[in-house]
């Protein structure tokens, strides 16, 4: 499992991962998606999930949290960031350091 990561999202939006050979799972919708997750999470050591899935598998995910492996990152799709990655590593910062060293908002 050394190094392993994927990508689960649209298809649009993991073709440049898959370019640069991340494994990619295409999911239309968040049902898809936690069944994937389900699937790999043993597998990878890193799995990237687009924004607009992310959100809808927000609780899902944090069963992640506790574990070293896998981790779990949201990241903008082809539509563009909505916000929702970057607040998630502001909060996982400050729950980490108890101050936002990054943001200063």
């Amino acid at each position: 499992m050394k190094g392993k990561m994927a990508i689960v999202g649209d298809g649009d939006s993991i073709t440049v991962f898959k370019a640069a050979g991340v494994a990619a799972f295409p999911a239309e919708n968040d049902v898809k998606a936690r069944d994937i997750l389900r699937r790999i999470a043993k597998e990878y050591q890193i799995i990237f999930l687009t924004e607009e899935l992310a959100r809808p598998l927000s609780e899902f995910t944090k069963r992640f949290d506790e574990e070293t492996y896998p981790v779990i990152l949201s990241v903008p799709s082809k539509a563009g960031s909505t916000g929702y990655g970057t607040q998630l590593l502001k909060d996982a910062m400050e729950r980490a350091l108890g101050v936002d060293i990054l943001f200063n908002s």
